[in-house]
């Protein structure tokens, strides 16, 4: 698609052990060239992930080729856990990377030398970029487009992919809601509930403690314990998350926003996106917001 849009010139070849596969699904993939024959230099090498990635780190052959495959590619990419034949032929070694949610605990466990992270959905270290599972991939390639024409350009293809928008890489692969559990206790899942339609409320524990008719220190530790997450920092992940789709979706000035999701102030609403999105919110809305100009979203 950018192809469509810019004077890009992507080739792309699908390679593997055989002259075809059949995938998981059952449908079966003719390929470009085996692995013998895929010789040259290579823009951006991907590993896609899958069932068949158990066996696949196990493939002496396979291992060797995709390690020496990439030092003729100017960038190495992974999507699911085809960071994990990443990890076996040593390219994530000393590197950041992350994994589809569900494996991060045993890419970690088995590749030590590996700093896993399992929040973002997809990371980049120097060359390589390793994605969360599925859809993650597709925030990737936008990401490589975007390195290689610009933002403009990553935009115009995700409009005509219908992609709402290309979500940033330091993007949790969870919203707050869905990293979170539902607490066991009645009044805490009311409570909770409560909290994501207020959340220019007061959302201390002091507050949240007497919403909920319990001590401080009871409602604190059951929170936690139950949530999975202390209240200050599922507050903070739930106001984040909200001014994020303000930002994206709206017009709405920045100290608007903050107040409307309970920052109170821009200091305060900065220094949380910086803390959980590595980025300010005036640049988060610079990169993100699809262009086209249109309001959205009116924001009092």
């Amino acid at each position: 698609m950018a192809r469509r849009y810019s004077s890009a010139r992507y080739d792309i070849q699908f390679v593997a052990v055989e002259p075809s596969i059949v995938t998981s699904s059952g449908v079966t993939l003719q390929m470009h060239s085996t692995l013998a024959d895929c010789a040259g230099p290579i823009d951006t090498l991907i590993v896609a992930g899958g069932d068949a990635v158990r066996d696949a780190v196990n493939d002496g052959a396979l291992v060797a080729w995709l390690r020496a495959a990439a030092t003729r590619s100017r960038r190495v990419a992974s999507v699911c856990s085809g960071a994990f034949l990443l990890a076996r032929a040593g390219l994530l070694d000393g590197r950041r990377a992350t994994t589809h949610w569900e494996a991060c605990e045993l890419l970690a466990q088995a590749f030590p030398q590996i700093t896993v992270d399992p929040d973002p959905i997809f990371v980049r270290d120097g060359n390589v970029f390793t994605s969360a599972g599925v859809t993650a991939g597709i925030d990737l390639a936008l990401a490589l487009v975007e390195d290689d024409h610009g933002p403009e350009i990553s935009r115009m293809v995700a409009r005509q992919l219908v992609l709402f928008l290309r979500r940033p890489g330091g993007q949790s692969q969870f919203s707050a809601a869905m990293a979170s559990q539902p607490a066991e206790r009645e009044p805490l899942r009311e409570v909770q509930q409560w909290m994501s339609d207020n959340l220019d409320a007061d959302l201390s524990v002091p507050a949240l403690a007497e919403r909920a008719h319990m001590s401080e220190r009871n409602f604190a530790r059951a929170f936690k314990r139950e949530v999975g997450m202390t209240p200050a920092t599922y507050v903070e992940a739930l106001r984040v998350e909200r001014a994020r789709g303000l930002l994206e979706t709206s017009h709405a000035a920045v100290d608007h926003i903050a107040v409307r999701c309970g920052f109170g102030t821009v200091e305060t609403m900065r220094r949380s996106f910086r803390r959980r999105l590595g980025v300010s919110p005036g640049h988060y809305r610079e990169r993100f917001r699809p262009a086209g100009g249109g309001r959205i979203e009116r924001v009092a």
